[in-house]
């Protein structure tokens, strides 16, 4: 069945926040006095809810510490960006343009908070590409539960045998798997090919053409 509609992910999809994410996390921790996790755990929270992220990394922690967690770490985010700014990987909005071009209609379901993703969109010059965005506090559960994929499809009015899921964890692939849409990984974001496919990945891209390719006929 045609792909008529196109999920991605953000974070390692589109935006390579990789390094900012990681040193944040770190930072956060080390000025909180708490145990520094290392960068390759860091980055295996990526795609969780910010708060489900620190919780993987300090097991035990009570809630009050956790929630100190995400105010440092959206204060230092923040100061951080202006000094290293997240940009778009290469080729993403070329992407994009191509897709919108043949029709396709294009979405976003991400972790993020909607006040952290929107200024990010319009800094890498994305912010108008995107017929729907749904957010981490847009939704009760939130990955790998269905819940956003469900909304954008909801929103859309776009049945699930018509949309792929585009993400870089195998959170994004489960999110989608249980929202009964085809699933896209991609390389280059913060997973292997070996967890992508064991997630279920339906293609898995090596490139943007990749993904072009998995959409359209």
């Amino acid at each position: 069945m045609k792909t008529c509609l196109a999920i991605f992910d953000f974070d390692g999809t589109l935006g390579d926040t990789r390094r900012n994410i990681v040193l944040t996390m770190r930072d956060t921790m080390r000025a909180l006095g708490l145990p520094v996790a290392d960068e390759d755990a860091c980055a295996a929270t990526i795609g969780l809810l910010l708060r489900d992220g620190f919780a993987r990394l300090l097991p035990g922690a009570p809630d009050e510490t956790l929630d100190r967690c995400v105010s440092v770490y959206r204060r230092i985010f923040d100061e951080k960006k202006k000094e290293l700014a997240p940009r778009p990987f290469p080729g993403a909005a070329g992407m994009l343009s191509r897709l919108r071009a043949a029709g396709v209609r294009l979405a976003i379901a991400s972790s993020r908070s909607s006040f952290t993703l929107a200024p990010l969109l319009r800094d890498m010059g994305l912010d108008g590409a995107f017929d729907a965005i749904v957010c981490g506090d847009g939704v009760k559960h939130p990955k790998p539960a269905p819940d956003a994929v469900l909304e954008v499809l909801r929103r859309m009015d776009v049945p699930a045998a018509e949309a792929l899921v585009v993400g870089d964890m195998p959170v994004d692939i489960e999110m989608g798997r249980a929202a009964g849409v085809r699933t896209c990984g991609v390389l280059w974001g913060n997973a292997t090919r070996e967890r992508l496919a064991a997630a279920g990945a339906d293609v898995i891209a090596a490139s943007m053409d990749d993904i072009v390719a998995a959409i359209l006929p």
